[in-house]
């Protein structure tokens, strides 16, 4: 194992940071391949309409609660090692799945390859064990971007149309070789070997591993705190929403302005680009000013958009319409909140919890995945209770401005802080008795002697020694206020640093006692 202290190559660096970015590309794929698959599977089955909204649903819950396991055990056993797992174990689930003929070997099969979805998590400890914290936000971003697997599926079908009927629904080979929609699953299993290939041969085979001796206890104890619950409310909002809207918008497009299928996965599809492809935008600008600035921008803007999309056409009577085009514009401003947004909350994590990013990041993935599980049913009951599918997006704009509350309150707390820290008047400057010279000494002798008539003290350069100038607001308190005016913070470290000695100040300082500085 590479201590953590160990600064690794940067070629290795950014070996890590391509292959996990490309293989979780593709396992974000897996995971969400039923949102299009799900339609021609219904037809050549002959599913129900609930039989296939719990497929769906079985995918998100078997990818969303595990990840806290698997980012723990990404920081014990090392992100490689949990990553070549999870590429072999789940390209058999998703061949399998070609070949599935009932709806008990469909469910089976989904929750085996829905594993795919715990690779977040995996990912972005891996990587924060690789990167300084200096460009920590920059790569989490870039490795988080693998998000743009989710439109994969739906790109395939609507750039490559024929990809559904390119193999005889008989298949070939005998069979191994599936036609029809089977066909997709079978390539992901491919493509999920030749990835867990590359994994193995181009990655650094010592790996870093921060959770490594640690027990399980210790991984744990961060959870206690409150601010990681916070974040995980923040990424219910940037992520676990993106999720939700990822799969049912389609439908929205659908039902409400009679698109075609096709028209409507094009324009999900412009809504998913902007919230993927600028999580790395959201990391560079983390690393920049902060998460905090960063959240709270985010959280503003996508507030503002909400607001027009939750108001209804022709509400108070006014002439407000919202067609095809401007809803998808507002559509696309929420997605790039939430690309920005998802790198933002996440450059949290290592900021406050360094060592613990497994567990921590794995709780906030979770939570923030469930999401996606959750909010749909929310949709679909307050569209059906008011007849209007557009005010679905009050459900998501509560959450916003909750959010959005929590971080200002948090915001408000943490000012009032730095204005005590920084703004407290140091107390006036005691004066300070001369000294008794000592025989032998500057000054000792008298005033015609070789050395005397300096004034009757030991002074350096025109200040009596003994008395030291200390710079007002110093010490623990200002350098805590200066952590919390970039928008992160340290770890709090008790006591003095290992293997130093605690300074005490000069018998005479501006504070006028003497004790630890």
């Amino acid at each position: 194992m590479i201590g953590a202290s160990t600064e690794p190559e940067v070629g290795e660096r950014w070996q890590v940071l391509t292959l996990s970015t490309i293989a979780f590309t593709l396992l974000f794929g897996v995971w969400l391949m039923l949102g299009v698959l799900n339609i021609p599977m219904k037809k050549s089955l002959g599913l129900t309409d609930s039989q296939v909204e719990w497929l769906i649903a079985a995918a998100i819950l078997a990818g969303s609660l595990p990840r806290m396991i698997f980012g723990i055990w990404a920081d014990r056993y090392g992100g490689r090692a949990v990553y070549l797992w999870l590429l072999l174990f789940c390209a058999i689930p998703t061949y399998l799945f070609s070949r599935a003929t009932t709806y008990p070997e469909l469910m089976a099969c989904t929750l085996l390859f829905g594993l795919a979805g715990n690779s977040f998590t995996a990912g972005i400890s891996w990587n924060s064990a690789w990167f300084p914290n200096r460009s920590k936000g920059f790569a989490l971003g870039v490795v988080g971007a693998g998000n743009v697997g989710a439109s994969g599926t739906k790109l395939l079908v609507i750039l490559v149309p024929a990809v559904l009927t390119i193999v005889p629904a008989a298949g070939l080979l005998g069979g191994i070789i599936p036609g029809g929609w089977r066909l997709v699953p079978a390539i992901y299993s491919i493509l999920l070997i030749l990835m867990a290939v590359a994994v193995y041969l181009f990655t650094p085979k010592v790996d870093r591993r921060p959770g490594a001796g640690r027990p399980l206890a210790e991984l744990l104890a961060p959870l206690r705190h409150a601010r990681v619950w916070r974040f995980s409310l923040y990424y219910v909002v940037v992520f676990g929403a993106y999720v939700a809207l990822s799969g049912w918008l389609p439908k929205f497009y659908v039902d409400t302005y009679k698109l075609p299928l096709r028209d409507a996965a094009l324009l999900t599809a412009l809504f998913i680009f902007p919230a993927s492809l600028l999580r790395p935008v959201g990391g560079w600008l983390s690393d920049l000013h902060g998460p905090r600035v960063v959240t709270y921008v985010v959280f503003i803007v996508m507030t503002t958009a909400l607001l027009a999309l939750c108001i209804p056409n022709g509400a108070f009577g006014s002439q407000y319409q919202l067609g095809p085009a401007g809803f998808t514009a507002l559509m696309v401003v929420v997605g790039c909140g939430m690309g920005i947004g998802k790198a933002s909350v996440y450059k949290y994590v290592p900021d406050y919890f360094p060592e613990d990013v497994g567990a921590v990041g794995g709780l906030v993935g979770a939570l923030g995945a469930l999401g996606g599980f959750v909010l749909p049913p929310l949709f679909g009951t307050i569209s059906r209770a008011t007849g209007t599918p557009r005010t679905a997006f009050v459900v998501l704009l509560a959450l916003t401005v909750v959010s959005l509350g929590w971080l200002h309150a948090v915001v408000v707390s943490i000012k009032a802080e730095e204005r005590k820290a920084l703004g407290a008047k140091p107390s006036p400057k005691p004066r300070c008795p001369e000294p008794r010279p000592r025989a032998g000494s500057i000054g000792s002798g008298p005033p015609s002697s070789p050395g005397g008539g300096l004034g009757g003290s030991a002074s350096i350069r025109g200040r009596p020694t003994g008395c030291s100038r200390r710079r007002p607001g110093s010490g623990a308190s200002w350098n805590r206020a200066r952590l919390l005016a970039r928008g992160s913070a340290a770890p709090a470290r008790a006591g003095p640093r290992r293997g130093s000695r605690a300074r005490t100040s000069p018998a005479c300082s501006r504070s006028g006692r003497a004790g630890p500085s």
